[in-house]
């Protein structure tokens, strides 16, 4: 059987909550006996969940990263496809996406997955190479958001850009040195917001797909923030406006 692996107490409760189909079994670290361990064992005890108490060694060989006593097998989870989005898109009252292009750490890639989720963005869309993948670092950073955001991995992202603006959804991208600020952009209609990868910001073709751009205003000594940050920053101006 195909499986993963999900590490981390919000992301194996993410799926849990969520998708409980997809549990295949559980390892949580011994000396663990709280409130929250309890929470969960009666819960996969209900679901006929296999889980076992294992020494903190057996995790560490398991997955690579800061598990936090937990470590969860599952089937992978449906990976949506480009017409699964665009469909969707077709019953959503005006749209709200993050487009990532070229966010290649998995870091990076969870903390605007778990953003996204918080702001309220419907979908997160990535190219299919030069992207990081849904691997489990990036599901426990983004806390279980990696299970309630669907993310898209699309194979020509500027074509698919084309293919959003024809659906009505105007595309918004960052860039230093766009005439604009992000304070003077409209967000309250179908929008998808574009962030470029980690230094580089996004590449030609997906910058000149953009209906308009727009920089975050920096008034102290550095000249840009880490990706998620400011990915953190427009998707709250968005929702702001989007709120109102």
């Amino acid at each position: 059987m195909s499986q993963e692996f999900v590490f981390g107490w919000h992301a194996v409760d993410a799926v849990l909550q969520r998708e409980p189909g997809r549990l295949q079994q559980v390892w949580i670290q011994t000396g663990r006996e709280d409130k929250r361990v309890r929470s969960i064992t009666e819960n996969l005890d209900r679901l006929g969940v296999k889980w076992q108490v294992v020494h903190r060694k057996e995790l560490d060989a398991r997955v690579a990263g800061v598990h936090q006593g937990i470590v969860a097998q599952v089937a992978p989870s449906r990976e949506w496809q480009e017409n699964d989005l665009l469909e969707a898109i077709a019953g959503w009252d005006a749209p709200f996406l993050l487009i990532l292009d070229g966010v290649t750490d998995p870091h990076n890639l969870g903390a605007c997955l778990r953003s996204a989720d918080a702001a309220g963005v419907q979908a997160v869309i990535v190219p299919k190479d030069k992207s990081a993948s849904l691997n489990p670092t990036v599901r426990k950073v983004a806390c279980g958001a990696a299970e309630s955001v669907p993310l898209v991995r699309v194979t020509n992202l500027a074509r698919f850009m084309r293919a959003l603006q024809d659906a009505g959804v105007w595309v918004i991208g960052t860039a230093g040195e766009a005439d604009a600020t992000l304070y003077q952009a409209d967000f309250r209609g179908p929008v998808a917001l574009v962030m470029g990868a980690e230094g580089k910001g996004m590449r030609r073709l997906t910058r000149e797909h953009c209906d308009a751009l727009i920089n975050i205003p920096m008034r102290g000594q550095v000249d840009s923030l880490n990706v998620s940050v400011a990915t953190g920053v427009c998707l709250y101006e968005a929702l702001r406006q989007r709120s109102q």
